[in-house]
């Protein structure tokens, strides 16, 4: 397991560092970029959200970025609030009509039952203390709001596929994880379930041939495209040991 300092671009950060977010803020909607896999993984969580039952619903993006899932958002009839604390990313995201909080994820400044939905995709397992972000995330639900998100699991399957392999390839920056914040699946169940929110969870995964078919494009620099193409560019699996998606409801 990596737990020193790792270059990026033009100064060495350690790892999960969230100044790296500012020294990649040109990656962020590059098709095959470097986020390339964070477009795929947001499409596949806005499907998890239905249409919104309610005038003035609300969904709260909770690392939010630049806010990825808002093209696939569109027609839902949600206000997308994202909340962030990188402020170059939080410029892109207002700029695809995102709502743009700047703030802290275990310490979100909007008001307790806000938010008919609730997203946290990819963030969880970049948190120091990732109950903190759920206690969160439960708070902000109404009673009957939704909860999604997506994370990698504290597993050593997922360390060696997320980091010691995943950034060694062209996938991946270097340094954008660090493993011992991973989030077991079994013990996010539990901790929703002390909030109130009765979480189901999943494996997911990449698929293969929209993998490949990206790995190509940017080793040779080859034109970018729309891996739909190659069928879902992210799928269920039998095992949440590497990457798992969570979907639950808030009890009244």
């Amino acid at each position: 397991m990596r737990d020193g300092p790792v270059s990026n671009g033009a100064r060495v950060l350690p790892p999960n560092d969230p100044r790296q977010y500012d020294d990649l803020a040109g990656e962020w909607w590059r098709p095959d970029g470097a986020f390339a896999m964070l477009h795929w993984l947001a499409r596949a969580r806005a499907a998890l959200v239905p249409p919104a039952s309610r005038p003035d619903a609300v969904l709260v993006d909770l690392g939010c970025g630049a806010g990825l899932m808002a093209p696939h958002l569109v027609g839902k009839g949600y206000r997308h609030v994202g909340v962030d604390l990188t402020r170059s990313a939080l410029e892109q995201a207002a700029a695809h009509g995102v709502t743009a909080l700047a703030g802290d994820v275990t310490a979100v400044p909007l008001t307790d039952g806000c938010a008919d939905v609730v997203a946290a995709g990819e963030v969880l397992e970049h948190v120091p203390d990732w109950r903190a972000a759920v206690a969160e995330a439960c708070r902000l639900l109404r009673p009957g709001g939704l909860l999604v998100l997506d994370t990698l699991n504290d597993t050593l399957l997922a360390r060696l596929v997320a980091v010691e392999l995943g950034e060694r390839l062209p996938t991946v920056p270097r340094g954008i994880h660090d493993p011992r914040l991973f989030v077991d699946d079994r013990a996010l169940v539990v901790e929703c379930a002390r909030h109130g929110v009765a979480l189901r969870v999943r494996g997911v995964r990449p698929g293969l041939r929209a993998t490949l078919g990206w790995l190509v494009r940017r080793t040779r620099g080859g034109a970018a495209r729309d891996v739909s193409h190659d069928g879902p560019a992210i799928r269920p699996t039998w095992s949440t040991a590497v990457l798992y998606q969570g979907r639950g409801v808030r009890h009244g």
